[in-house]
């Protein structure tokens, strides 16, 4: 039995709790927030971009501590999800690697390379699991267009979409210092997919607008790669509150075109015969494959494949390429 404390208990930590008590072999062990109503199980006060996201949960078995620390100390506790505001994720990941502990923060893994790189080499030297929460690997349609990929020839065009309201829920996103911005919080999913389809594209151009007072960041960035293209990522924050969250993908390949959208969740093939065909996605729950993945990492002490933290990292530097070029009014920026 994996020994598990979830620290930070806002949005992504209820999240993640939900995910947690559905994957086997696992005792959720301790939670740690600064909240003393938030430690009692009472967690109805939080919000986030899914409907109905707090609830109550019982923490009678559950030890709650108010500071990392108090748990790191617990020698009971063999693994850390840290849900904590993006800023905070490697301090609280070193301190975790260093105190024995393997760890799953939520992404992005950092707010830059060298902050990235520095956690690894830690998981390296104190030989610990590290993964960031990538969830969209894990998603069934995401998944399935992984899947269908293979053996569908080259990729002629590729769109991935990601909008929603400026977050209004927790007032640190909306601190480009502790966030990143909307692109970095919002796209890291759609680049970090494309990392793990086709690798880190040659150079990036993109346009795009940032007002974080009226709660606009967006960008439509074109990834350039010597074959696959274009491969294009557009979104990020709309005006807040009203606009409603949504994602998509639509990419053709010389074999077929693939769509889907979370409008209808229906994911789409349509092959160049002319036939057409609706496909079966899985109902499983991402968050609960991507936390059952990380704990079946623990439990045969290998690093994560799916979700291997290097390429974490890159997504990072890629996000930085593209704010960069939408900075410089879609001027091309080599990304190596």
């Amino acid at each position: 039995m994996l020994n598990i404390a979830v620290v930070g208990l806002g949005f992504m930590g209820v999240t993640h709790l939900k995910g947690w008590r559905t994957v086997p072999g696992v005792r959720l062990h301790a939670v740690v927030d600064a909240d003393e109503r938030r430690l009692t199980g009472d967690l109805t006060s939080v919000g986030g971009n899914f409907a109905n996201t707090g609830e109550k949960f019982d923490f009678s078995d559950v030890r709650g501590y108010r500071t990392l620390g108090e748990a790191l100390a617990d020698p009971a506790i063999e693994a850390v999800d840290i849900c904590l505001p993006t800023d905070q994720h490697v301090p609280a990941a070193t301190a975790a690697l260093r105190a024995g502990k393997h760890v799953l923060t939520e992404k992005p893994i950092s707010l830059d390379v060298p902050s990235a790189e520095g956690l690894i080499r830690e998981a390296e030297q104190n030989n610990r699991i590290l993964m960031a929460a990538h969830v969209l690997r894990f998603f069934p349609s995401y998944e399935k267009l992984a899947e269908s990929l293979v053996g569908a020839g080259l990729v002629r065009s590729a769109l991935f979409r990601r909008r929603c309201a400026a977050p209004a829920w927790s007032p640190w996103l909306t601190d480009p210092k502790r966030s990143g911005g909307g692109i970095m919080d919002l796209l890291i999913h759609d680049a970090d997919f494309c990392i793990s389809l086709w690798g880190m594209p040659e150079a990036v151009r993109a346009r795009g607008h940032r007002d974080l007072p009226r709660g606009i960041d967006i960008i439509h960035a074109d990834l350039i790669y010597p074959n696959p293209g274009p491969i294009l990522i557009s979104g990020g924050w709309h005006h807040p509150s009203a606009y409603p969250f949504s994602m998509e993908f639509t990419v053709t390949a010389d074999a077929a075109t693939f769509d889907w959208s979370s409008a209808t969740n229906e994911f789409r093939r349509c092959r160049e015969n002319g036939e057409g065909a609706t496909l079966p996605l899985s109902d499983r729950d991402a968050f609960a494959s991507e936390l059952e993945y990380f704990a079946g990492c623990v439990a045969k002490k290998v690093q994560p494949e799916r979700c291997p933290p290097r390429q974490s990292a890159q997504a990072v530097g890629l996000i930085d390429r593209m704010v960069e070029s939408r900075e410089k009014n879609g001027a091309v920026i080599r990304t190596a």
